[in-house]
């Protein structure tokens, strides 16, 4: 840890060298890095052709697509879960 309260490390995402840094925890950025690289090997795999930037690019709107349904799914509980704490209260 610095003296700016933020964490620095190096990680190895696609066969290539980031440095991070941030407030979140070593272990927290580590596990972010690597869900990265996994996804990206995954698209790879499957597109031979593309290159690196085009890889980046659709890594990064598959999980933009998996937060937002992520994000959909967590305001459908809630709703949910306040109709349930509505008729509890009736």
């Amino acid at each position: 840890m610095q003296d700016d309260g933020k964490n620095r490390i190096s990680v190895e995402i696609y066969g290539h060298q980031y440095r991070l840094s941030g407030k979140a925890s070593v272990t927290h950025m580590r596990m972010v890095a690597g869900y990265v690289d996994d996804r990206m090997n995954e698209i790879a795999k499957g597109n031979h052709r593309l290159d690196t930037a085009k890889i980046a690019v659709l890594t990064a709107v598959n999980i933009a697509d998996e937060y937002i349904r992520l994000q959909q799914e967590y305001q459908e509980l809630l709703r949910l879960l306040q109709e349930d704490a509505a008729e509890a209260n009736e």
